[in-house]
């Protein structure tokens, strides 16, 4: 899957986009300096995340939308289509 099926997967689920859950973790007073584990717990417990789906957005909250370029622009079902992920709702999404 890849690093933005995990997002897409998210709202999915939890009608949420990346960025909506940005502004949520904002008002958690999460921020760069936050442990993983703290967002990690936040999101499995409030919003019923699974551990993979909630790393996702682990990163987007204390990282921000650049991934790796590691699997950018390869095909299979790890490939993502840009470095930087789409945070505004997959309906919406160019690259999709």
């Amino acid at each position: 899957m890849s690093f933005q099926a995990y997002l897409d997967k998210v709202e999915a689920q939890t009608g949420l986009t990346p960025r909506q859950f940005i502004r949520l973790a904002e008002e958690q007073g999460f921020d760069a300096t936050t442990k993983s584990t703290v967002v990690l717990t936040w999101l499995k417990e409030e919003y019923g995340l699974g551990h993979g789906h909630a790393q996702a957005m682990v990163h987007v909250i204390l990282k921000g939308p650049k991934i790796s370029d590691k699997h950018v622009g390869k095909g299979g079902a790890h490939g993502d289509a840009s470095d930087t992920l789409w945070l505004d709702g997959k309906d919406s999404n160019p690259n999709a």
